[in-house]
């Protein structure tokens, strides 16, 4: 009998990664342009920094609940209600903004994306055996570079029909596939064991005495200084990857005079190179290096930034070095901080744990958007500079972690 493809899939991992494509290749192609996008809209470098925090601020609050609703509604309703709510109805809203305040509205929708954000973890981790966690998260990375490679498809979009209509288009193509991915993800997934017990539990409980619980679950986060210091690197992961995402675009195209669709082959270069080092550098990587590659990880990601502020050169060549070192970074850290951050919850505590570490996440990540608009505007190369002090610090903690992870 043949071997199945992807044969360590097993249940919900092999459900949510089969149709996790239909997210991540439209998404792909409308981020790379999404501030470009208000900035043609009229927005203003201050304008975009405070819809992005309001969208972070809706976050925290909807990560403060994000575990009980897990919990009370179970994994596979959670992730389908909101994501159909924070993804459909955001996608629909963006294409026919018109103004700020459309903006700011779908912004305030998007900003509860954090509860199928959870939903989604404990949905392909709860029933994944832990030694197959890295696995899973490896090839989530690797449909995510997949997608990269559509970007370009939003380059073509944006050069035929123009900045706004382009990215209306890109805009309901993603409402058609993200609600078709939701849909059938919720058709081919189960319950978690897990879920259907936090699911009974938490109907006896009720919100009131949930909350209370995430007290004690929170008291107890802050005695556990390894598991602080994991997520201290996570959380400046995600710092970092809101402060690039909302500013680099606006950087290569503002400050560096890159046209808009060359912009779009970057994160196409970076899919290839990610599958490159896939193919080539990971599987040479043992299991017991994990916090090694991050760490080198993280020092090729910080030196890609520095290239780009340092020698702020058009240079395709240049530019496209730096993406490789970003790509190479990017693919030999994030799947096994990925790993290592599940690793160190307990399934029974999942959902409220990961929770509250996306609140922290959020609580840091918030003012991302308003002080890298204010620091754009007093030099373009400040949030980039901001980027590379986070790696930095990740490095560190990183390595603490790793002397302290040894001597446990």
């Amino acid at each position: 009998m043949a071997r199945p493809l992807f044969a360590r899939l097993q249940g919900n991992s092999r459900g949510c990664l089969a149709f996790e494509p239909f997210f991540l290749i439209p998404f792909s192609m409308f981020s790379t342009y999404a501030t470009l996008y208000m900035y043609e809209l009229g927005m203003t470098e201050l304008n975009i920094g405070w819809i992005t925090t309001i969208g972070l601020i809706v976050q925290v609050f909807s990560s403060l609940l994000s575990g009980y609703l897990t919990d009370r509604l179970g994994r596979k309703r959670a992730i389908l209600y909101f994501d159909l709510l924070s993804w459909s109805l955001a996608t629909l809203l963006w294409a026919f903004s018109q103004n700020l305040w459309f903006f700011v509205a779908a912004a305030v929708i998007n900003g509860f994306q954090r509860v199928p954000h959870i939903a989604f973890y404990c949905l392909i981790v709860e029933d994944t055996r832990p030694a197959d966690r890295t696995y899973v998260f490896t090839l989530l990375q690797i449909i995510s570079v997949i997608g990269g490679l559509f970007a370009p498809l939003g380059g073509l979009l944006v050069n035929h029909y123009g900045m706004v209509q382009g990215m209306r288009i890109m805009y309901v193509l993603a409402f058609l596939f993200m609600t078709f991915q939701f849909v059938g993800r919720h058709l081919t997934t189960r319950e978690t064991e897990a879920g259907i017990k936090k699911r009974l539990e938490t109907r006896e409980l009720g919100l009131k005495q949930s909350m209370v619980e995430y007290g004690g679950a929170f008291r107890e986060l802050w005695a556990d200084s390894n598991l602080l210091l994991i997520f201290g690197v996570y959380i400046l992961f995600n710092f970092q990857a809101t402060l690039k995402t909302t500013y680099l675009s606006l950087y290569l195209a503002d400050y560096l005079l890159l046209e808009s669709g060359i912009i779009s082959l970057f994160p196409a270069v970076s899919s290839v190179i990610m599958l490159l080092t896939l193919w080539l550098l990971m599987p040479k990587i043992p299991d017991q290096s994990a916090n090694r590659s991050m760490m080198a990880g993280f020092g090729l990601s910080a030196l890609s930034n520095v290239m780009l502020v340092v020698y702020p050169s058009s240079s395709l060549v240049w530019i496209g070095f730096s993406t490789i070192l970003a790509a190479v970074g990017l693919m030999i850290s994030s799947p096994y901080l990925e790993a290592a951050v599940q690793n160190a919850i307990d399934d029974d505590k999942r959902a409220k744990v990961f929770s509250m570490l996306s609140v922290l996440i959020l609580l840091f990540t918030a003012p991302a958007g308003i002080i890298g608009g204010w620091a754009y505007k007093l030099d373009p190369r400040i949030p980039l500079w901001l980027v590379t002090a986070a790696f930095a610090v990740s490095y560190l903690l990183l390595h603490l972690y790793r002397r302290r992870s040894g001597k446990n």
